[in-house]
């Protein structure tokens, strides 16, 4: 019988699953990691908001699309309203500057509490994740913060038959398809920082579960597997007000093979900031972002696609926009994250 494109898409999709990348990924992922780790809910002394849009692999029909809504706060009155490095370093020295560095002291013990909404879709499947965090930051010297976070909440993936055609309308294909599926969701996460370098560890989606796809008496199965995250940056100035953030991303989702990101951003005091991005085997990105104000903030990358996909695609797209609310000390970058 013949088969649509989408249907080989979709079967495809469901055998093979587990061996490749089940959660999106991000170009700006340097911009908003907590989206990789809990353990950066409420790093900051405001509410951070963000939302998110990435059309990947733009011009080829079915590519996924990711768009997302993350917003994450402090808890505790010592560092929200007191933390020694809430205040302007040297009577309103930015973030960004090297001598704010020599008056940074690590963040008072507190709480952070977090909420993302997460929307994947690629061809007729659509995968929608939906989580709260908590994360737990303290001091253990008198410059490095530790934190340790946990994210919870439910994963949706749906099917949308409409956008499959069979020659057979009546084919047990679809007819006994369960295309509307709810699970659990759980992730962790670990991270360190201090006013040059971050580093942190993290898991997503580590209860594996079980996707059917059923045609009469047979059942093609496939499983979610957890994908665990390894990222680091380090702050080096090359004058006062210009700094390099070197920084990497390690994915580790079995059995596919370890993938990376490299990306290099250039920040010029608390104003604007540009850089670029390698994904091994994938692409390379270009990037920019604007403070814009001490309440928005906005960040674009293009990714040039460097694997078999390129003689059909016309890259990705990548835009975020962030919100800082509650930003009592007028704040234009961020104090304890990068």
């Amino acid at each position: 019988m013949k088969k649509n494109l989408l249907l080989l898409v979709l079967l495809s999709f469901c055998m093979q699953t587990a061996f490749s990348q089940q959660r999106p990924q991000y170009t700006q992922y340097v911009f908003n990691n907590y989206l990789l780790n809990p353990a950066v809910t409420g790093i900051e002394n405001y509410t951070d908001a963000k939302l998110g849009y990435r059309s990947q692999w733009t011009g080829l029909q079915g590519a996924p699309v990711t768009s997302y809504f993350s917003i994450n706060a402090p808890i505790g009155d010592n560092f929200v309203q007191g933390d020694a490095t809430a205040f302007p370093a040297s009577g309103g020295e930015n973030p960004s500057s090297r001598l704010f560095t020599q008056y940074y002291r690590a963040a008072e013990p507190h709480h952070g509490i977090g909420f993302m909404i997460v929307s994947d879709k690629a061809g007729p499947i659509t995968q929608t994740n939906i989580d709260a965090t908590y994360a737990y930051h303290l001091g253990i010297t008198d410059r490095l913060n530790l934190a340790v976070g946990v994210s919870a909440g439910v994963s949706h993936i749906n099917l949308n038959t409409d956008m499959i055609t069979l020659e057979n309308s009546n084919d047990p294909v679809l007819n006994n398809i369960n295309n509307s599926q709810w699970k659990p969701d759980l992730g962790v996460g670990v991270w360190a920082y201090s006013s040059r370098f971050y580093f942190g560890i993290s898991a997503q989606q580590i209860l594996p579960q079980n996707l059917y796809i059923t045609t009469g008496n047979t059942a093609n199965q496939s499983k979610t597997v957890p994908h665990f995250f390894a990222t680091g940056g380090y702050k080096i100035f090359l004058s006062d007000d210009v700094t390099l953030l070197p920084s990497a991303l390690l994915k580790f989702i079995d059995p596919a093979p370890i993938t990376f990101d490299v990306t290099m951003k250039l920040s010029f005091r608390d104003r604007f900031w540009f850089g670029g991005s390698f994904r091994k085997d994938d692409s390379y990105a270009v990037l920019a972002g604007f403070n814009l104000s001490s309440v928005v903030n906005v960040g674009y990358s293009y990714d040039v696609t460097t694997s078999a996909l390129r003689t059909v695609s016309n890259g990705s797209h990548e835009i975020v926009l962030g919100i800082l609310l509650n930003n009592r000390y007028n704040l234009k970058s961020p104090q304890h994250g990068f």
